[in-house]
């Protein structure tokens, strides 16, 4: 009835994570290899582990000399009376203490350098990782979810391949080593001490593999928890604007109760396993003292051998509670780890060909053809057999409804995704033969919302083109109208700016994003109604620095706002997916189609 319980209790802990039933015992599987996985990590460091455990070994076998020495301090000393024997014996086990204390610091040492060391490895392959996957990865995942895989699991993993991956190795060590003294001294009293240790293990395994269950669950929610905190901070504006912030305590409040929840089902299931082992070992120390006690009055043990055993049989009861407790906290360290692994072993959606090429200096022709696209394979459509050419050096405005597939056909062009069907290309290059790096080193997009970073001005300016000048990025912050007002910030392009610019107004924002696609002198510029959100005097500002960057470059603008894209080359319609119009803006007018619609309602909301 028990296991029937367990198992139930298991099935809805799957349900409740979003599991498949049976997840978690499939997963039982797999511990080899994930334990394996994480010994690899490892194995960089192994000198300084292994001069850790030497260190170990050293200071084991001087604590393991401890009651020895007691014992000869009893029988030489109490029950012989040697004076000369208490000398030996007090400098003996001064010069014993001193040695373990030398050895624990060699090892204390050794294992946090190793264990830091492997720890920020790890979360730097985690960030190079990330940074490597495609966007679909991140339509689909938290940013909170995935920070507490890159700090709260490492963590997880780094105890349990340093600490206590040594700690198992001291246990173990102290466990055979003690069992063979105690068996040497007398091994009737051995047997029964010894009586309760397949008891022991039984319960650690039991236990063990519930608390990686719960532990798992722990981490996830715990991950979600976050999730929620890096909201609720990052749209702090929103919050206080609508007044939500008892609302975001009581998102973060519910998520992290849970998170406890399960945290505290784990550790109390780790106090029931401290309990059975300090009352089994307890109990097996009553009736050693009673048996051994025995064989001190018949002369089988002197009183300092039985004094020596007990001493002995104390140490065993750390080791064996001391495994008990590893093996819990090696499952929640898996439980870690197999987060971890599902992190690395996730596929980039949009990778290089394998004999991808880098794209040339191009002029700026692209042409799509056929294109449709689908969010996820098999999914419904968002493009649908789209055609379009754009000539070098023109501009091109996509225009439609909410919905059409503006912007998805704008995250096609620099491979944020892959088509279902159809190509493109740039200058007769499929993109999709090309690297990435040098697909999108042609481009630059200036968002409808300026993307800024918490540095300086110079830094986000900068930030397509590092290596650039102090001289090129002023000349491409006048271009962009900027230069007047960053120079009368404090400190000027050394003005930090907050976390997204928030120091600076939106006009301003737009402006230094403008002034590093400029830096950054792309052949095609995507453009994502740059000026719709801004006050009139800010929008002229902005307009005129877009004017000097689409000089001379193909330029492809997502309009919201029809009139501002009458001047267009070419003016193409987007609805469901589909390209139902395309020309001029005069051609359109006269066609009385969607465009004429859609401009009449703009141009009268406008007026």
């Amino acid at each position: 009835m028990a296991i029937e319980t367990d198992e139930l209790a298991a099935l809805a802990a799957e349900q409740e994570l979003g599991a498949a039933p049976g997840t978690a015992r499939a997963g039982r599987g797999l511990d080899r290899a994930v334990a394996l996985r994480v010994l690899a990590l490892a194995r960089p460091h192994a000198g300084r582990l292994v001069l850790a455990g030497i260190c170990l070994l050293f200071s084991s076998v001087a604590f393991l000399a401890v009651p020895y020495i007691i014992r000869q301090l009893t029988d030489s000393v109490f029950v012989h009376r040697d004076p000369a024997a208490l000398n030996t014996i007090t400098l003996t086990l001064l010069a014993v203490v001193l040695a373990s204390a030398v050895f624990n610091y060699g090892r204390g040492y050794l294992i946090s350098y190793a264990g830091n060391r492997i720890v920020t490895d790890l979360r730097i392959r985690l960030v190079d990782h990330l940074q490597r996957l495609s966007l679909s990865f991140y339509d689909e995942h938290r940013t909170g979810e995935i920070m507490s895989r890159v700090t709260a699991d490492t963590t997880l993993v780094q105890t349990v391949i340093t600490a206590n991956l040594l700690d198992l190795a001291q246990q173990v060590f102290t466990l055979v080593a003690v069992t063979a003294i105690v068996l040497a001294t007398d091994w009737r009293l051995a047997l029964v001490a010894l009586a309760v240790a397949p008891l022991l293990a039984g319960v650690a395994v039991l236990v063990g593999r519930r608390t990686r269950t719960l532990s798992r669950r722990a981490q996830e929610q715990l991950g979600e928890a976050g999730a929620v905190l890096q909201e609720a901070l990052s749209s702090m504006r929103i919050v206080k604007a609508f007044g939500a912030e008892e609302y975001e305590i009581r998102r973060y409040t519910s998520a992290v109760t849970r998170s406890f929840g399960a945290l505290l089902s784990a550790a109390r299931y780790n106090s029931f396993l401290g309990a059975v082992m300090m009352t089994a070992g307890f109990g097996a120390v009553a009736v050693v003292l009673w048996y051994g006690g025995h064989e001190v009055l018949a002369h089988r043990l002197s009183p300092g051998g039985f004094i020596s055993f007990l001493f002995y049989l104390m140490m065993l009861v750390g080791p064996l509670q001391g495994l008990a407790q590893l093996y819990s906290s090696f499952q929640q360290a898996l439980g870690g780890a197999t987060r971890i692994f599902e992190l690395l072993d996730t596929a980039p959606g949009v990778v290089d060909a394998p004999d991808a090429y880098t794209l040339p200096v191009v002029q700026g022709r692209v042409e799509i053809e056929d294109l449709s696209f689908a969010y996820t394979p098999g999914g419904p459509l968002v493009l649908r057999d789209v055609n379009l050419t754009v000539e070098a050096g023109k501009t091109v405005a996509l225009v439609g409804p909410s919905g059409a597939g503006k912007t998805t056909l704008i995250s096609l062009l620099p491979r944020f995704y892959d088509p279902a069907d159809g190509r493109i290309l740039i200058d007769g290059h499929d993109i999709t033969r090309v690297t990435q790096q040098s697909l999108r080193g042609v481009m630059a997009t200036v968002p409808q919302e300026a993307t800024l970073f918490a540095g300086t001005v110079r830094e986000n300016i900068a930030y397509g083109r590092p290596g650039a000048t102090q001289a090129e990025i002023e000349a491409a912050a006048r271009a962009a109208n900027a230069h007047d007002f960053i120079m009368a910030l404090p400190h000027g392009y050394q003005a930090t700016i907050g976390e997204r610019g928030v120091k600076l107004s939106g006009g301003q924002r737009q402006r230094i994003a403008i002034a590093r696609a400029i830096l950054k002198d792309p052949r095609l510029l995507i453009l994502d109604e740059a000026t719709s959100a801004l006050d009139n005097e800010s929008e002229g500002l902005v307009q005129e620095a877009l004017e000097r960057l689409m000089a001379g470059r193909t330029t492809i603008v997502i309009a919201h706002r029809l009139t501002t894209v009458e001047g267009a080359d070419t003016i193409v319609v987007l609805d469901a997916g589909r390209v139902v119009e395309q020309g001029t803006h005069a051609e359109l007018l006269a066609a009385r189609g969607l465009y004429h619609r859609l401009y009449t309602r703009d141009f009268a909301q406008d007026t």
